[in-house]
């Protein structure tokens, strides 16, 4: 983006999607610089990430990029589940599949993987992540308390610190109608002024009352939008929830490994680090599963890094150089080579 005030000044932030190629060749040039992350292409391969079912365009357009303008001398082109699920399997050496479950900024995907193997008729996106929940936080408030439509970064943050999944939905609503301290879910969030206050903070209503900071009354909506994960009808999305669209997934791989997905669901994705989203997703999952199959869900440490970290044992991998598209491969057949390995 950039300033108002600095017209030549350009702001590089770490979040968004492709919609400009000037403008990602802007943040491509920033992330490899001395600034930020100083690379060396000629000696370094490049792993990227995309999304599932990614248009040729943009695939053609980023291999162009990487080989022709930055001159990379290797490529691999890959979906962050792909990672997430060989940093499993180097974990879980007997799993012969796994469900990975991504709830992402923009999207939640969930994506079976047999073998090492995506299984594509069983991948299923969920228009719902943490920008959609983000927003609708902004709506509540603004309708109930304080207009802040505006303030969506400090709004994430409120989210980030005060929401939760309802591991019984109707249980917290009909504590969320009582008076504290009966009802312990309302608290207090003090607003930053970004002079004093940096960031702001949760205050129990136990505590003494202020009266010279901003502050905003949290109570229903601390459970209620995060709930949109499971019920995206909450805000008018024609969508299945995440618990629902497991059971989906698995229903449409072959029955010999279904028994093997249920035993191998893994979470990943930073929308996933609310407090009671891994009880909550058992639950629905458990109760639409068949009996006698076993359900496991495994939650890493960072959910936000775990692909990350898959990327980087991938590539000390001995086979690694048998996956990725050199420079020499490109100049040769061009495009085609990347389309044949990498969308496999």
């Amino acid at each position: 983006m950039k300033a108002k005030s600095e017209r030549r000044r350009l702001f590089i932030g770490d979040q968004g999607l492709l919609m400009n190629w000037d403008i990602q060749k802007t943040v491509w040039d920033y992330i490899f610089s001395k600034e930020c992350c100083p690379v060396n292409f000629s000696e370094s391969p490049l792993i990227i990430t995309e999304p599932y079912f990614n248009f040729a365009s943009i695939q053609e357009a980023m291999a162009e990029i990487f080989f022709e303008e930055y001159e990379c001398q290797s490529f691999l082109r890959v979906n962050a589940s792909d990672l997430s699920d060989y940093h499993y399997r180097k974990d879980n050496s007997s799993a012969q599949g796994c469900l990975v479950v991504d709830c992402g900024y923009s999207f939640s995907h969930i994506a079976p993987y047999i073998k090492g193997k995506k299984h594509k008729p069983g991948i299923k996106r969920i228009d719902v992540g943490g920008k959609l929940l983000t927003n609708h936080l902004k709506e509540i408030i603004s309708y109930r308390q304080l207009h802040v439509m505006e303030e969506t970064y400090v709004m994430n943050q409120i989210k980030e610190d005060a929401c939760f999944v309802a591991y019984d939905l109707m249980a917290n609503m009909a504590k969320a109608k009582k008076k504290y301290p009966e009802n312990d879910i309302v608290m207090d969030y003090v607003l930053p002024d970004f002079t004093n206050i940096r960031r702001g903070y949760i205050r129990t209503l136990d505590q003494p009352p202020i009266t010279e900071q901003q502050k905003l009354r949290l109570n229903n909506e601390r459970f209620s939008v995060p709930e949109v994960l499971f019920h995206p009808s909450d805000v008018g999305l024609d969508e299945m929830g995440i618990g629902e669209a497991v059971s989906y997934c698995v229903s449409r791989c072959p029955s010999v490994v279904q028994s093997h997905l249920y035993a191998n669901i893994l979470v990943t994705g930073g929308s996933s680090l609310f407090p009671g989203f891994k009880e909550r997703l058992f639950k629905e999952v458990r109760a639409s599963a068949p009996d006698e199959f076993e359900v496991n869900i495994t939650m890493p440490e960072d959910p936000t890094t775990y692909a990350w970290h898959g990327g980087a044992m991938l590539s000390r991998d001995p086979d690694f150089y048998s996956f990725v598209v050199t420079k020499e491969e490109y100049e040769e057949e061009g495009p085609t080579i990347c389309m044949e390995r990498f969308d496999g």
